[in-house]
């Protein structure tokens, strides 16, 4: 077992390495190499490298543990989260690849709202820059604890050691391909990743339902748990909408939207799209499958699972061969490591572009800044490395609503920005702050867990409704100084 587990991990971080050397050969020269690949991904690598840094180990062991312990009902924030990756591909993929060119060839979303808001530049730099280093950090952090809990559960019989060498291991693997190779190296391990992750999902729901032990999938409806197979039960109306929301998301995620931004052109946009929507639709329906099937397995076998979330470690140990059961373990890692490295190098640019460049070295040369970039990806590193070495901080409940905080923050600044023409520098900064305070506060009262005395409100809702309202506001009650967002026509 320890042997072919070990083989397995072995040749996927030494392809993930290899991928950084060659991003490093073919695209790390300049600060456009660096941090957007020179705009040159294909569709196929900028949607699956979309996919695979938005999903994390949510996919393989968030989901399928909702759905072991709950039923088909937890099924809603999987459907909330694609028709808002869908609409994300319709409206902010196109524009954005197509203004972020036009305005000053920007690098960062920060430097696009500079450039589409002169008046407010500075301003809307540093802020936005903000939120995306001190987000990212702990959202690294939370990455990496991830990648140390897996380490224990799943790895330590293979390889041994404990959680803080988990951390290490997988930091130190993120950190060299992403440091070396830049956005290239991170989108080509994505796509690399990705089909990893779609394998996975794949395999496991099938052999589970009609491998051994597993009665073809019939026993799925024999689960002995009150609508198991229903959508709708247990699910209130709040309930409902805060599960669908979780879409509202996508439009403020800067490591998934600045694949938008790398893409070789505009024209490519409709094909990444169409690749990305059927990649996400088959690994979302694989880890429902994978949950529902598992408890029915669980069940039927008479097995005991303390905690659901590690229903795909557990069949991983269970159902395969060691070489197969490693390479499971590394599509895990793959969900992690995928949205690690993401997270790393935009915080890396917003660093470099939005405060070296911007304060401390405007003459710069684009060795320089590439080399400065590098170091900032470490640097970001270690913080988060600070923050994971204690698995119970309290930190880490705060990463499970970034999501919102970005989502809130940026989305309906970017929706707006890009769409309409009227919008100002003013109302893009109070759109921004709002969008991030109203999240703060509303999970600093508890309200996303009770809200009056009755259910919780997912904090998004609030953060997002508020940001809207005080961009429109704001833009109607100040002159116009931004450059005109232009329509973009897609196939």
């Amino acid at each position: 077992m320890q042997t072919g587990v070990l083989v397995s991990l072995v040749l996927y971080f030494a392809l993930m390495l290899a991928i950084g050397v060659y991003a490093w050969r073919k695209s790390t020269a300049d600060s456009e190499g660096y941090l957007l690949a020179g705009r040159s991904l294909s569709p196929a690598v900028a949607a699956l490298s979309a996919g695979a840094s938005d999903m994390s180990g949510w996919l393989l062991l968030g989901l399928p543990g909702a759905l072991y312990l709950t039923g088909l009902s937890a099924a809603w924030i999987g459907i909330g989260l694609f028709v808002g990756a869908f609409v994300n591909w319709i409206v902010v993929a196109p524009r954005l690849r197509k203004q972020t060119e036009e305005l000053g060839n920007a690098l960062t979303i920060p430097e696009f709202l500079a450039n589409r808001f002169p008046s407010h530049a500075v301003a809307l730099r540093v802020t936005s820059a903000v939120i995306v280093v001190a987000f990212f950090t702990v959202y690294t952090a939370a990455g990496l604890v991830g990648g140390g809990k897996l380490f224990v559960s799943a790895f330590s019989d293979a390889i041994g050691g404990g959680y803080i060498t988990g951390i290490w291991i997988t930091a130190l693997v993120v950190l060299a391909y992403t440091m070396i190779g830049g956005f290239l190296a991170v989108s080509l391990t994505d796509f690399v990743q990705g089909v990893i992750m779609l394998l996975a999902l794949v395999i496991m729901p099938l052999v589970v339902m009609f491998g051994e032990g597993g009665s073809s999938g019939q026993s799925i409806a024999a689960v002995a748990q009150p609508g198991f197979l229903s959508f709708s039960q247990g699910v209130t109306a709040l309930g409902w909408l805060s599960a669908v929301t979780w879409g509202l998301g996508y439009f403020g995620q800067p490591h998934i939207i600045v694949r938008f931004m790398a893409i070789r052109s505009v024209r490519e946009v409709a094909t990444a799209r169409n690749i990305g929507m059927t990649w996400m639709a088959v690994c979302l329906l694989g880890a429902v499958g994978l949950g529902l099937a598992g408890r029915a397995y669980v069940d039927r076998n008479g097995l005991v699972l303390d905690d659901p979330e590690t229903i795909f470690v557990l069949l991983a140990n269970l159902l395969f061969h060691p070489l197969v059961t490693g390479f499971l373990y590394a599509a895990l890692l793959a969900a992690i490591m995928s949205t690690i490295s993401s997270q790393l190098l935009v915080s890396s640019s917003s660093l470099t572009e939005d405060f070296y460049r911007l304060f401390l070295r405007k003459s710069a040369s684009e060795r320089e800044a590439v080399n400065v970039g590098r170091v900032c990806v470490a640097l970001v590193a270690l913080a988060a490395i600070v923050i994971a070495s204690d698995p119970e901080s309290k930190v880490l409940d705060l990463v499970a609503h970034a999501w919102a905080g970005f989502g809130a923050a940026f989305g309906p600044m970017i929706l707006l920005a890009l769409t309409w023409r009227r919008m100002t520098g003013a109302g893009a900064l109070a759109g921004l702050v709002t969008g991030a305070v109203v999240v703060i506060v509303w999970i600093a009262n508890g309200w996303d867990a009770s809200f009056m005395g009755g259910e919780g409100i997912y904090e998004i809702i609030p953060g997002f409704i508020a940001a809207w309202i005080a961009i429109v506001a704001v833009s109607m009650a100040t002159r116009r100084d931004s450059v005109p967002a232009e329509p973009v026509r897609t196939a």
